[in-house]
């Protein structure tokens, strides 16, 4: 007799077969041990029995290849597996398998070179779309039903881009509050664990089976700190409990390059918000328009540094040279490295060496650290909750809000001919809008929203694809209030569905 877990492992499986065209899987469990863990895993005292979740391949495991969809890393199995691999194992999940990503994370539409590109199930007049990245391949794995849901990395938007792109929901918490020990270091002060669902139920349950401290990770937030915003929060929900939400809407969020469809299902976003007795407030956040310009100074300058290991020498692939001589061995170095590497992230590792160059320090890196606190200031300014990590004492104004609310991409998904034609930094602005939230550390989720001239996303993932009915709509809020992005990208969700009561 086989039971529900057994019978959903079986269904992601089948899905898993169906959908291999789409290379979203980098390696995957086989099918065999998964159905023989199942059984097992049906003890309904834990959060996660019996749920397939895969893991972007940034993050190790112990029984799977890590490979960061890189040359250089090519067949390498970590001696231990990550804390949040650790964690969903203690919860009840079964690891369907590592999913597909752009190079140690370094991308926005999943086109590894050595792994191969993740393509969308999604369509514009017949071309195949982009599944943004770098987490694409965990986002298609979840729109297509070849797992219940998937971990994925944000440093700049990598988990909210691809969320936006397939109709998922896409969730970065604030920063320390996953543990981030045994993920493939990007960019340190940036890197956050995320999760990418069917539904902000689902983020909701897989989050809190992963929000917890880590003494391994020494960014990892300690529990005085995390009993710190806890008080803080509940303080502020009681005072607000009778009252509907503010919500906020940047100025500087309506570029120019903003698409008129995005804009018109941002538009009636909040329109519905609003008619539901919520109350709309224009807000500005003048260092957004510096914001990505800091963060591609900062995060190459922090891969530049994680990624000077990668050598040949410790672990991963060496191609064949000299080893015997000090002088030889730099060349070894040059010639593992450069063909180990992608384009992309020997682009990235140029760029930040030179950031860090002592000629040039001080006009780039630490200009664009400058511009980071700026950035946070300005959200410090517009949310009503107080920093729950600085000391000095905000007092919420008239003029300041609970969450902001604003598109997560400029632009419904290019097709995979338009990728190929961006130059790089065409590429980079796809992150223009997630990238400020980064900077500061905040919670930020994207929510799938019906266009406004379209009939709703495909939701039977036993036939997902065509054109693509939903833009994602991100939800910010101050660092430490994870819990209100989730209750307002819930709230989204029920609007979506007809299911919302005013």
């Amino acid at each position: 007799m086989s039971g529900p877990a057994l019978r959903n492992v079986q269904h992601h499986i089948a899905q898993q077969s169906k959908y291999a065209r789409l290379n979203a899987f980098i390696s995957l469990t086989d099918a065999a041990k998964l159905q023989a863990s199942a059984p097992a895993a049906e003890d309904a005292s834990k959060p996660l029995h019996g749920r397939l979740i895969a893991v972007k391949d940034n993050i190790a495991t112990a029984d799977l290849p890590t490979t960061a969809a890189s040359k250089i890393l090519s067949n390498y199995t970590s001696p231990y597996p990550s804390t949040v691999a650790t964690l969903l194992t203690f919860a009840g999940a079964l690891v369907a398998g590592k999913t597909n990503l752009d190079e140690f994370g370094m991308g926005s539409h999943s086109r590894a070179p050595f792994a191969g590109p993740v393509l969308s199930p999604y369509t514009r007049n017949g071309e195949t779309l982009s599944p943004g990245g770098s987490s694409g391949g965990s986002a298609v794995a979840v729109t297509t039903g070849q797992c219940w849901a998937a971990l994925g990395t944000d440093t700049g938007g990598s988990v909210r881009l691809p969320a936006a792109y397939t109709g998922t929901v896409g969730f970065k918490p604030s920063y320390g509050r996953v543990s981030r020990w045994g993920v493939l270091d990007y960019a340190n002060s940036l890197d956050t664990v995320g999760t990418l669902t069917s539904t902000v139920g689902d983020a909701k349950g897989l989050y809190e089976a992963l929000d917890q401290y880590d003494v391994r990770d020494p960014t990892s937030l300690p529990g005085a700190v995390r009993e710190r915003i806890t008080k803080a929060v509940m303080a502020r929900d009681e005072k607000r409990k009778d009252r509907p939400l503010r919500v906020g809407v940047p100025f500087e969020y309506n570029i120019t390059s903003l698409s008129s469809v995005v804009k018109r299902a941002w538009t009636s976003l909040l329109q519905r918000l609003q008619a539901a007795g919520h109350e709309i407030v224009p807000v500005s956040l003048p260092s957004t328009r510096l914001a990505l310009s800091a963060y591609y100074v900062l995060a190459p300058a922090e891969a530049s540094s994680n990624l000077a290991k990668y050598d040949g020498v410790r672990y991963g692939a060496r191609v064949s040279g000299p080893d015997a001589l000090p002088k030889e061995d730099l060349v070894l170095f040059a010639k593992t490295r450069g063909e180990g590497f992608g384009p992309e992230v020997r682009r990235r590792i140029l760029l930040g060496a030179y950031t860090l160059s002592s000629e040039a320090i001080d006009n780039y890196f630490i200009q664009a650290q400058k511009v980071r606190r700026l950035v946070q200031k300005d959200f410090d300014n517009v949310f009503g909750l107080a920093h729950p990590l600085l000391d000095e004492v905000q007092a919420a104004g008239e003029d300041t809000v609970d969450v902001l609310i604003a598109p997560t991409a400029p632009t419904l998904p290019p097709t995979i001919k338009e990728v190929e034609q961006l130059t790089p930094v065409e590429s980079y602005m796809n992150d223009v809008f997630t990238v400020p939230a980064s900077l500061a550390g905040l919670p930020a989720v994207s929510v799938p929203v019906k266009l406004a001239d379209a009939a709703g996303k495909v939701q039977n993932a036993d036939e997902v694809g065509g054109e693509v009915t939903t833009t994602g709509m991100q939800v910010i809020a101050q660092f430490g209030d994870d819990d209100l992005v989730l209750e307002v990208a819930e709230l989204i969700e029920k609007m979506q569905s007809g299911t919302y009561n005013m």
